[in-house]
Parts: C-alpha cells; sequence; structure tokens
C-alpha cells in the first residue's frame, strides 16, 4: 500500500472526508487556465506567505479568536482567485503550498476560537483542506503538518484511536524527512496521542525518539510550522505528557525549561504553559506554589481568546474550590471569573 493511501484509511473520523488528492492539478492548470485568468508569481506567493506569518503571530500571541476572520476573508477574497488564474508549474506548487499554510492557520483558529461543533467540523475541514493542497503541491512536510493538526484534535475531543493512527501517519512521512525539528515535532505527535490513549511503552519509546531529535542541531527553518516547533515548545509538550504518564517530577522540570530556559514569550502560549504548571504543583501537593504559578497565569491570560486558555482558567477555579477557606485561593477564583467574564 502507497503511502498515502495507508494515510487515507487509517481514520474514519478525521480522514474520510479527505479523498485522494489530485496530484496532477497544478500540472493541468498551467495548460488549461481559465480565459481572462489573471497572471500570478511569485510575488503573490510572498504575499500569502507574508499574511501567514503576520497572522500567525497574531494568534499566537492574543489567541485564534482574534483575527480568524482576518484569515479566511483574505483567504477568499484574495488568494482563492490567484489558485484559478495562470501561473507555471514551479510557481503553482508554491502558491498551492503557501495557500496550505494559510488555511491550516485558519483551522488553528478555529480550533483556538472556542469548542463548538461548528467550529470543530470548520478547524476539521481546514485541516482536511490544507491536507489536499499541501499534497497536490507535493509537500509532505506541510502533508504531515496538516494531519498533526486532525490528530491533535482527535486527542482533544478524545478520540483516541484515532489520534494515534494519525500520530503514526505523521511519523511515517517524518522518516523521510532531514529535518530534526520536523521529527521531533511528528514524533512527540504519537506520543502524546498514546499517553492519552493509556499505552504507556509507546508514548515513551516515542517521547524518547522525539527528544534525541530535538536535541540535534536544527536544519534551515523551512515554510511548515514542524520547522519552527522549538526546543521550548518541545519542552512543554512533553511535560504535559509526561505529566499524564504520571511522572510529575519531570513533568514540572520540563515545564520550568519551557518558561525559564527557552522563555517562550508568546502570551497565549506562555499563559498555557503556566496554567499547565500550576495543575501539575497541585498534584505534587505545592498548594503555594501552584497558587503563586496561577497568579502569574493570570496575569498573561487578560485579553486572550483561546478555548485553551478559557478551559484552564475554568479548571483552575474548580480545583482551589476545595481550598475555600484560604483568602489567595478566593481571591485567584474571583481573577479568573472577571478575566473568563
Amino acid at each position: 500500500m502507497e503511502r498515502r493511501e495507508f494515510i487515507l484509511a487509517s481514520s474514519g473520523y478525521a480522514l474520510s472526508t479527505l479523498g485522494l488528492p489530485d496530484m496532477d492539478s497544478i500540472t493541468r492548470r498551467t495548460k488549461t487556465a481559465l480565459p481572462g485568468a489573471g497572471r500570478v508569481g511569485q510575488g503573490e506567493v510572498a504575499a500569502v506567505r507574508h499574511m501567514v506569518k503576520a497572522l500567525g503571530d497574531s494568534a499566537s500571541e492574543l489567541g485564534g479568536g482574534h483575527a480568524r476572520h482576518l484569515a479566511v476573508r483574505y483567504l477568499t477574497q484574495d488568494v482563492a482567485p490567484w489558485l484559478e488564474g495562470r501561473f507555471t508549474e514551479a510557481t503553482g506548487r508554491d502558491l498551492f503550498a503557501a495557500t496550505s499554510q494559510l488555511v491550516h492557520l485558519a483551522g488553528w483558529m478555529a480550533q483556538d476560537e472556542g469548542d463548538t461543533p461548528e467550529l470543530r467540523g470548520l478547524a476539521q475541514r481546514y485541516y482536511a483542506h490544507s491536507f489536499r493542497l499541501a499534497a497536490e503541491a507535493g509537500d509532505p512536510e506541510l502533508s504531515a503538518t496538516a494531519l498533526r493538526g486532525l490528530a491533535v484534535q482527535c486527542v482533544d475531543l478524545g478520540f483516541r484511536a484515532e489520534a494515534v493512527q494519525l500520530g503514526e501517519a505523521c511519523v511515517d512521512y517524518g522518516r523521510y524527512f532531514d529535518n530534526t525539528r520536523a521529527v521531533a515535532y511528528y514524533e512527540a505527535t504519537l506520543a502524546n496521542a498514546a499517553a492519552q490513549d493509556d499505552d504507556r511503552r509507546m508514548a515513551t519509546k516515542h517521547l524518547a525518539i522525539s527528544e534525541t531529535a530535538i536535541a540535534k542541531p536544527a536544519a534551515a527553518a523551512g515554510d511548515s510550522w514542524a520547522a519552527h516547533y522549538s526546543p521550548g515548545r518541545w519542552a512543554h509538550e512533553s511535560g504535559m505528557i509526561l505529566s499524564r504518564l504520571g511522572d510529575l517530577d519531570a513533568a514540572e522540570e520540563h515545564l520550568h525549561l519551557a518558561l525559564d530556559i527557552h522563555g517562550l514569550d508568546r502570551r497565549r502560549t506562555r499563559a498555557i504553559v503556566l496554567a499547565d504548571l500550576g495543575g501539575v504543583r497541585l498534584r505534587q501537593g505545592d498548594v503555594d506554589g501552584a497558587m503563586a504559578t496561577w497568579r502569574n497565569f493570570l496575569d498573561c491570560a487578560d485579553g486572550i481568546r483561546s478555548v485553551k486558555v478559557q478551559a484552564a482558567l475554568q479548571d483552575m477555579r474548580v480545583r482551589l474550590r476545595r481550598y475555600s477557606g484560604v483568602p489567595e485561593a478566593q481571591d485567584l477564583r474571583e481573577r479568573a471569573a472577571r478575566v473568563t467574564d
């Protein structure tokens, strides 16, 4: 079975809507452009890439709920006509790859904006379309990154078997990459899915492979988010995997590594790491440490529109109920309520 056929068969939940990518569509379009179609060149490709970076930076700082409408408007009003334009095959592949990034970003924004059936469905469709665009562009790293988006969504929704299968598909792609950051990204995805599936052996195995890869010198950054998977992001993700496996001391060490050594500075990202660290400390019995960490979390969380931040706020409020007689705990719950409102 070819690799792409394996992936399409791997998950009824997430991949049944993908369909086989039309691998020759770009070649065909260069020969049969519609009459009157506008000329598209590398300038338009550069514009898409620039917008992906600008919108992605904003979403990383303030959450996916802030600018998704801008990403969708740019996609539908500016980029969609370019996909129907006249271009060389090389430009067409670059354009499809850049558009795959933009569509993936729109999916991530929808997933981060809220936990509703509508937004979950939007995210899934965007990730599926991102995969098709990347596959048609002949970019396996972008294809794998789109599948990772689906895997993470399955983890969040509790579709454990599907998440593992999608994680395995990401790793299958990653075996062909020289970029060690990409390998670490996909191996950690599978480790996370396996930990959620209570498969300690698989989770430990792939977390170790991910750690080996992230420790190696990074290749030149590519276009995929995987190429920019930093040691700080890896430390956060691995910390939460270790937490799920019950190794709280190692989890705390990794979360400190993410915050203090690598200094994750995006407000949304830093807020989530702080929330996770507070939870780990509480599970260790360090109530004072948990509340001190959660104070910092609340400072970061104000104004961020992210379902993960909102979920962390609610989780913190619930866990602090047992300390209703502690003034500091009550103050944190009241502050969290104001941020949520």
